[in-house]
C-alpha cells in the first residue's frame, strides 16, 4: 500500500532506500549545482537507483544512465521522483 500511495505523490530521492528504482519528476536544485546535475543525467524523466547511503546517509550513492554518481543529501532533498516497480 505504501508503495501505490508513493507512485501517486512525489517523494524526494533522500527517502529511497537500497534497491529503489524511481523516476524523475523535478529538479529544484539551484545554483551550479543544477547545472551539473543536469549534465550528469539528473533530469526528468530519468530513471534512477539508489544503490548506497555512506554510513551517516551523506553522500548517496544512485545509478543513473549507466553509471554511478554519488550527491550530497541536502540535493537529493531537492530532486523529486516517483517509486518505478
Amino acid at each position: 500500500m505504501l508503495k501505490e500511495l508513493t507512485q501517486m505523490f512525489d517523494i524526494t530521492l533522500d527517502t529511497l532506500k537500497p534497491g529503489d528504482m524511481a523516476r524523475i519528476t523535478k529538479v529544484r536544485v539551484r545554483g551550479p549545482a543544477r547545472r551539473k546535475l543536469l549534465d550528469m543525467g539528473m533530469v526528468a524523466g530519468s530513471e534512477v537507483e539508489l544503490i548506497r547511503k555512506a554510513p551517516l546517509g551523506d553522500p548517496i550513492e544512485f545509478r543513473v544512465k549507466g553509471y554511478n554518481l554519488s550527491i550530497r543529501k541536502n540535493e537529493a532533498r531537492q530532486i523529486f521522483v516517483h517509486l518505478v516497480e
